[in-house]
């Protein structure tokens, strides 16, 4: 895999997506939210990069571990 893989930290509800495939990204921007047990969970990227991949849309409930996104 080229990239970063970015991976849910949690068991998650995706309530927004803020970014899309060919976007660019800066390190700490974040680039979905969660809705885990009540409580809106940010997901950051640890890079500077391009949305290479994304794998999640809103309502999507998401296990810990999945992979949200590919960051080159």
């Amino acid at each position: 895999m080229d990239g970063t893989a970015i991976k849910i930290p949690m068991v998650g509800k995706v309530i927004e997506v803020k970014k899309k495939v060919g976007e660019t990204v800066r390190k700490k921007e974040i680039i979905a939210v969660l809705d885990s047990m009540k409580m809106k969970v940010p997901v950051f990227s640890p890079v500077d990069g391009t949305i290479k991949e994304l794998n999640a849309s809103v309502g999507q409930v998401l296990n810990k571990g999945h992979i949200l996104a590919i960051i080159s």
